[in-house]
């Protein structure tokens, strides 16, 4: 796992521009602690963090190869987990290697299919190859968009990097947000290619861009199909667990410490307990580890969303499969600390508000990484297997909009609760989310002879798995890779993917619950207890002195009225939600908070030049 960055500039020797590449790939120290390198020649500058996985001393960046004498040279960020399959394959065709990564199949991939190389690769990953013979950048993202992966033309050619923050170091990035970006802040929502800042794109996922002196063109090379399903209830249980055996097997590969993330739900009980047995028939074990809260198990209170605390189950499924398991407890001050928002603010590059569950993330992926460098996450499993509440929620099913929104607001409230009366007008929220979401359904295949309920529930999942997921997989990627964590996450799989997607929703719910083929299929390897457990959200705090800690840094934001957050946030509003008593204070009265406190700092962080009309 890795950080990259270039710029390829198609009238200028970027010989003369090392310092500036050089600020671009040191953006990306923290994806890449390990190593940094860059490759400039001519009119092409590429750079590279590197996060050492697999052949920790061969697999350095950027690497390039002679064809015909001329360079063809790659910058990587990822894994590709069938690395070993194809490197056969291309020995066959007659191809050399010099080291033992992952990297260097896929350089040698695209020489021998050209940007077809994609349609083989199976893993997460974003890679930019210059290749000298057409004079041309190359730019290629996983299927699930599980990387990231951005870039913005210039007048002259394109600037590239794994994160915003690596584009913006270049004096020709623009650091302009308008209404339109913060729209799709606010809107949780992710419309495909949207990167926020003016002229920035994002490499859509499954997708291949491609800069050359004539412009910049786009190919898709995977999307999410509708196609029948023949298997009945038995046999699609079974290829379930298959898959499952094969893509925990395939992501356990990795030169350094492994462990998995465990919560005491279905999703990363199922893939903790199928990883502990694979290793142990290698007489090897798992570590595991679960973020939780002080007093948060003895103190519980059950709410809508979250009936039972996690803390029971962790411990049932580290028993039964015998991990080497730790707890990651956190205090609220810690939660709050104001120095743990502006790294998460950093990492993200966006104000995003989800609050404390941002901050735990965070710490404990930095607490892991002390003991471990990759981790298996069970990230996506809802997505895939219909686990969330909106899956089963008439309103949500029904609704003529994205379905998680209807849940959110329930729950959450609106993050425009504390914004200027004149820019939620101008933002015209409803409007922006209404297209989005007609964008979003009008392309969805319904198969022939499909009931208008099935064909419903077939949109439902396909919103899930294009928009909704890749909201969670870009905040696991940015808070795991601001610490050098490298996070895998296996029901992103794009042959299970495929394969549950078209599978019917009356297979998909047979037991009249969520998740009902993942429960089935790993139900010999899980505890009673969490083979029983209703599905319940990433944690968050309930202790009443994370929103006292919120309320007083509002209140020290409220003393600055010259602050330029003023100019988005209602000061009267603002000031409203800060004296709310503590008592009543829940995750929905604590978002405005949050929204302030991330939209200051964001704005201390990144100057950007908001455009608001």
């Amino acid at each position: 796992m890795c950080g990259i960055a270039g710029w390829i500039s198609y009238q200028r020797d970027l010989r003369a521009e090392q310092a500036t590449v050089d600020a671009m790939t040191q953006t990306m120290a923290c994806r890449g602690p390990d190593e940094s390198g860059t490759w400039i020649r001519g009119h092409a500058a590429l750079g590279h963090r590197r996060l050492a996985v697999i052949d920790l001393p061969g697999g350095r960046q950027p690497m390039s190869v002679q064809d015909a004498g001329t360079t063809v040279v790659m910058v990587y960020s990822g894994e590709v987990y069938n690395f070993t399959q194809l490197r056969q394959q291309l020995i066959h065709r007659g191809h050399r290697f010099t080291t033992d990564s992952d990297t260097e199949v896929v350089l040698h991939g695209y020489l021998e299919w050209g940007q077809a190389v994609a349609e083989r690769l199976n893993g997460m990953y974003a890679f930019a190859i210059w290749d000298a013979r057409r004079h041309e950048l190359v730019m290629i993202r996983d299927r699930m968009g599980i990387k990231p992966f951005y870039y913005s033309p210039t007048a002259d050619g394109v600037l590239f990097g794994s994160e915003p923050k690596a584009i913006l170091a270049n004096p020709l990035a623009s650091r302009t947000v308008t209404l339109d970006g913060l729209r799709e802040t606010f809107a949780f929502v992710k419309t495909p290619g949207h990167a926020i800042w003016q002229g920035m794109r994002e490499v859509e996922p499954g997708t291949v861009v491609t800069v050359s002196p004539e412009g910049i063109r786009t190919r898709v090379y995977w999307s999410l199909q509708t196609r029948p399903h023949h298997d009945d209830q038995a046999g699609t249980v079974a290829q379930v667990r298959e898959l499952l055996e094969d893509i925990i097997r395939r992501q356990l590969v990795a030169d350094v410490p492994r462990c998995t993330l465990l919560s005491g739900g279905l999703d990363s009980s199922a893939m903790t307990a199928l990883a502990a047995r694979q290793l142990a028939a290698a007489g090897k074990r798992i570590r595991s580890f679960a973020v939780d809260f002080v007093g948060q198990s003895e103190n519980f209170i059950p709410d809508d969303l979250r009936a039972t605390p996690d803390g029971p189950y962790v411990h049932d499924v580290a028993d039964d499969s015998a991990t080497e398991h730790q707890d990651i407890v956190l205090g609220s001050d810690q939660l709050a600390d104001p120095e743990v928002r502006a790294r998460v603010i950093r990492a993200r590059d966006l104000p995003l508000a989800m609050g404390d569950m941002d901050a735990s993330l965070y710490l404990l992926f930095r607490a892991i990484r002390q003991h471990s460098t990759v981790a298996l996450s069970g990230e996506s499993a809802d997505e895939v297997f219909g686990g969330y509440q909106q899956f089963f929620d008439p309103a949500a099913r029904s609704a003529d909009t994205f379905p998680w929104l209807v849940h959110f607001r329930r729950h959450f409230g609106s993050d425009d609760d504390v914004l200027n009366t004149d820019l939620t007008k101008a933002l015209d929220l409803g409007t922006y989310i209404h297209d989005s979401y007609r964008q979003a359904v009008a392309g969805i295949q319904r198969l022939d002879g499909e009931s208008d309920f099935e064909y419903r529930m077939r949109q439902i999942s396909h919103l899930h798995l294009t928009r909704f997921v890749r909201v969670l997989l870009d905040r696991k990627d940015r808070m795991s890779m601001a610490v050098g964590l490298e996070v895998r996450v296996p029901f992103c799989d794009h042959r299970l993917v495929e394969y549950v997607y078209n599978a019917p929703w009356r297979l998909k719910s047979f037991d009249g619950r969520e998740k009902s083929l993942l429960r089935e299929a790993t139900a010999d390897v899980l505890p009673q207890s969490v083979y029983a457990r209703v599905k319940s959200p990433y944690p968050s705090t309930q202790d009443p002195a994370y929103a006292v800690a919120l309320q007083n840094q509002v209140k020290d934001l409220l003393n600055t009225p010259s602050h330029p957050v003023f100019e988005v946030v209602s000061h009267e509003r603002l000031a409203r939600a800060a004296g709310t008593d503590v008592p009543r204070i829940n995750q929905a009265s604590r978002q405005g908070l949050e929204v302030a406190l991330n939209l200051a700092l964001w704005i201390d962080l990144y100057s950007p030049d908001l455009v608001l009309s």
